[in-house]
């Protein structure tokens, strides 16, 4: 584990999650890197496609198999700003993702709320990288939308 790259990349998901915020989405970005290259990005779509699934990850997920032209993503790690709800974490499952990243936890919807597993077996999983970061950008906006 490369703290730095671990940071970098998530870095590089926050940014998206910015664009997500300049979009109106929740602020939740996500990219996949293989071999250290980002390979795919994504953030929320759900409120500009009226699509519950439009998922930061689900988007990533999808974009990493079309650049590889495979759907299995063992050889790459995936970096979100939020711990992945249950359909994303399985979405992360099917696809076989050899680690998954994430900064804030999501004690309300994340997937670890479940008592059994649900990513694939041979997932490796890092959390806290900027989580602060990431935990001040979901504060912020869902204050905003209580108070406008």
């Amino acid at each position: 584990m490369d703290i730095f790259n671990d940071e970098y990349f998530m870095r590089q998901a926050l940014n998206e999650a910015d664009d997500a915020l300049l979009e109106g989405e929740v602020p939740i970005g996500a990219v996949v890197v293989m071999e250290n290259k980002v390979i795919a990005r994504g953030h929320n779509h759900t409120q500009r496609l009226n699509d519950v699934t439009a998922h930061a990850e689900m988007e990533a997920i999808t974009a990493a198999a079309n650049h590889l032209g495979a759907k299995y993503l063992n050889d790459c790690t995936l970096y979100v700003t939020v711990e992945p709800c249950v359909m994303c974490a399985g979405a992360i499952a099917w696809a076989q993702v050899g680690t998954l990243v994430y900064a804030a936890s999501d004690p309300k919807r994340g997937y670890t709320t479940l008592e059994r597993p649900v990513l694939h077996p041979k997932t490796l999983v890092r959390t806290g990288v900027l989580a602060e970061e990431s935990e001040k950008m979901m504060k912020d906006f869902f204050a905003s939308k209580r108070n406008g």
